[in-house]
C-alpha cells in the first residue's frame, strides 16, 4: 500500500471516530435528561368525566385504565348507556395521556432528528430510528 492510501485511510477513519465521538457525547449529554424523562413518563396520567359527571376514569401512559369511579346516577343507566360513557370517558383520558406523553417526549425527539444514525456513518450497524420511533410515540398508534 503506496503512502497516499495509507494516509487517505488515516484521514477517514480519524474522520470516522470523530464522528463517533460526537455521536457519544451527544447521547452521553442526554442521559440524564432521558432518565428523568422516563420517570416522568412513568407517572403520566390521563383522567377524564363524563359529561354528565356520572364517570370519572384515569388511564396510565399506555392507555390501560387504572380508575373508575361510578356514581349513582351512574348505575341507574342501562347498560348500553353506561358502557358508551364509560368507552368516551376512556377514549378522552387516553388522548390527555397521550397528549402529556408527546409533551415530554418531544424534544427529546427534536435533538435526535438534529443527530445522524450510527447506521449513516458506519454499514450494518443497528440505528436509533426505533428510539425515534419511541419519543414520537409512534408505536403506540400503529399497535
Amino acid at each position: 500500500m503506496d503512502r497516499w492510501k495509507r494516509e487517505g485511510l488515516r484521514s477517514a477513519n480519524s474522520g470516522l471516530r470523530n464522528q463517533i465521538e460526537h455521536l457519544l457525547d451527544s447521547y452521553e449529554q442526554q442521559q440524564p435528561r432521558l432518565a428523568e424523562m422516563f420517570r416522568q413518563l412513568e407517572a403520566v396520567r390521563g383522567q377524564a368525566n363524563s359529561p354528565d359527571q356520572s364517570v370519572e376514569v384515569v388511564v396510565d401512559a399506555n392507555g390501560v385504565l387504572t380508575d373508575l369511579t361510578l356514581t349513582a346516577a351512574a348505575v341507574r343507566k342501562s347498560p348500553d348507556q353506561l358502557a358508551r360513557t364509560i368507552l368516551d370517558a376512556v377514549q378522552e383520558a387516553v388522548g390527555r395521556a397521550r397528549a402529556q406523553h408527546t409533551a415530554l417526549t418531544a424534544p427529546v425527539a427534536a435533538e435526535l432528528d438534529d443527530l445522524p444514525d450510527l447506521s449513516d456513518i458506519v454499514d450494518e450497524v443497528p440505528n436509533l430510528r426505533e428510539v425515534r420511533t419511541f419519543f414520537r410515540g409512534e408505536e403506540k398508534r400503529a399497535e
